[in-house]
């Protein structure tokens, strides 16, 4: 099947690709809306129909999945762990092997490197190239077509999935010929940004005992040293007292958990990372895993017996 000439949106034509999102949470969503922006066809899957639904009604294509695979150039999943990640390439109903030689599939999820790596394996034995490419960047830069993809595969996957990447991505970081590098940098990626969201909230709580509020933390130490990315990210959602989950609790229990089975597996010490992990799991365990990972800060104000600014109007918790 012939592809169409398209044109993007500096006027450039280019052949338009067939593209299949699967996974239209808070990231996969956007990535679905840039990519059909930049004048590909774009189909969106994902468990939760109200989510497909709106995305045929902002101009995605409609179809059936194992209808349109054989056609497809293009698979990007974005679900949420490795388990996923298989089942959507090769479970009962994997899309892999319905895929045509020299298509591609982008593996965005946080994996473990040898999951990547025997998923490359799995797709090539089926023709299809496995680029092990992880995301950053958040919701926010995931709808502007923005993100940083930490990216490792051969010369012919990357080739094959450059259309996509050039429409869902501003960085690309080529980290090898091999799957699994991607993920390393994740797990680094992702050892960093959970310390800095704990190290965040204890801070900022910390500052609340010396009557610092949250709202002159946010305005002093986003200009100084003591700054992060994270912390001018997620201290805004503890001033404003939301906890929508753009990346939710129960996030970090898989992420940050990955990066310690890697650690423990070539016996390396990251006790920081180890401390984070465990203000995530009373998160968790306190009822707040579904929360925005900035609620992580409602442990340590339980702990202090200090009051955050309004947690949940709607459950009507102070």
């Amino acid at each position: 099947m012939l592809e169409a000439e398209s044109s993007d949106q500096n006027g450039d034509w280019f052949m338009a690709q067939k593209v299949a999102v699967i996974g239209l949470g808070s990231m996969g969503y956007g990535i679905a809306s840039s990519v059909r922006r930049a004048g590909h066809q774009t189909h969106g899957f994902d468990v939760n129909a109200a989510r497909v639904a709106e995305f045929v009604a902002e101009g995605g294509a409609a179809g059936d999945l194992a209808e349109i695979a054989i056609d497809l150039d293009a698979v990007v999943v974005v679900v949420l762990n490795a388990a996923q990640t298989e089942d959507v390439l090769f479970g009962a109903e994997g899309v892999v092997p319905k895929m045509k030689p020299g298509s591609v599939v982008l593996a965005c999820a946080t994996v473990p490197p040898e999951v990547a790596r025997d998923l490359a394996a799995r797709a090539l034995a089926n023709g299809v190239h496995y680029l092990d490419g992880p995301i950053s960047g958040g919701a926010a830069k995931a709808a502007m077509g923005q993100l940083s993809v930490m990216a490792s595969g051969s010369t012919a996957t990357f080739a094959a999935a450059r259309p996509v990447l050039d429409a869902m991505a501003e960085t690309v970081f080529e980290l090898g010929e091999t799957a699994g590098a991607g993920s390393a940098m994740k797990a680094v990626n992702q050892m960093l940004a959970g310390v800095h969201i704990a190290a965040m909230a204890e801070a900022l709580t910390f500052g609340m005992t010396q009557g610092i509020s949250p709202d002159e933390f946010v305005d002093v130490i986003s200009k100084c040293a003591g700054t992060s990315w994270m912390l001018e990210n997620r201290a805004p959602h503890i001033v404003a007292g939301d906890y929508t989950p753009h990346s939710a609790v129960n996030i970090w229990l898989k992420d940050l958990g990955i990066v310690l089975d890697i650690a423990k597996a070539d016996s390396f010490s990251a006790p920081i990372t180890a401390a984070a992990l465990q203000q995530f799991v009373a998160a968790a365990g306190q009822g707040f895993g579904g929360e925005d990972d900035a609620a992580v800060a409602k442990v340590y104000a339980r702990n202090a017996g200090i009051a955050l600014p309004s947690v949940d109007r709607r459950a009507g918790r102070k």
